[in-house]
Formats: structure tokens, C-alpha cells, sequence
């Protein structure tokens, strides 16, 4: 009997190595957008600060801003922490299989129809 190279969830190499570009994909996604708000929030108060005195109105909106912003970067900041997770697990061969029930996770059917909703 070949044993085929699969993981303990008994996904293939190739299902492996897709699911790992799509994750890493998504990680430099995360990244890029989380340094490019963290750039704007950085440039939006060095701004403020030269162009003093600001109306209360406006610093009110500018807090509101600033914390949505960072609720936003901590967000994505967990998210990452999950892809970083699911790429171990790849590593480790676990990747597929519930970390709560040790089940194997099952694949997404895919629909070859169109909806017509």
C-alpha cells in the first residue's frame, strides 16, 4: 500500500500549499494596510500639533478618528496572530483538524452553479 504525503487532517500538499499562499497573502495584506494606518493616524497628529490652536470640535473628532483607527490596527493585529497560528499548525501538520475537539475540520463545498439571489 503507498501511503500518500498528507497531512493528520488528510488535506494534500497541494491543498497544503494553498492554503498557505492564501494565508500569507492575507498576512501581507494585514500588514501593509496596518502600517499605512498607522502612517496616516502618525503624519495626521504631527500635522495637528503644528497648526495649533485647533478648534474643541475639531480635536473631539480628531480623538473619535485616532480611536477608531486603533480599534481598527488592534483588530487586524489579532487577526494576524490567528493566520500566524494557522501557519504553524501547517507547519506542525495539524492545520485542518479543530484544535477544541481534535476533529477534522471538514473543506467547504464549493458551488458550481450560480446563484440567483
Amino acid at each position: 500500500m503507498i501511503k500518500k504525503n498528507v497531512n493528520k487532517a488528510g488535506l494534500a500538499p497541494a491543498e497544503i500549499k494553498s492554503f498557505r499562499e492564501s494565508l500569507l497573502g492575507k498576512r501581507n495584506e494585514i500588514l501593509r494596510n496596518v502600517l499605512c494606518m498607522e502612517n496616516e493616524t502618525l503624519h495626521k497628529i504631527r500635522t495637528d500639533l503644528s497648526n495649533m490652536p485647533t478648534h474643541l470640535a475639531d480635536a473631539g473628532s480628531d480623538n473619535f478618528e485616532l480611536e477608531n483607527t486603533l480599534g481598527i490596527v488592534d483588530s487586524e493585529r489579532r487577526l494576524l496572530l490567528e493566520i500566524e497560528d494557522a501557519l504553524d499548525r501547517i507547519e506542525q501538520g495539524t492545520y485542518g483538524i479543530c484544535e477544541g475537539g481534535g476533529e477534522h475540520i471538514p473543506k467547504a463545498k464549493q458551488s458550481h452553479g450560480h446563484d440567483t439571489a
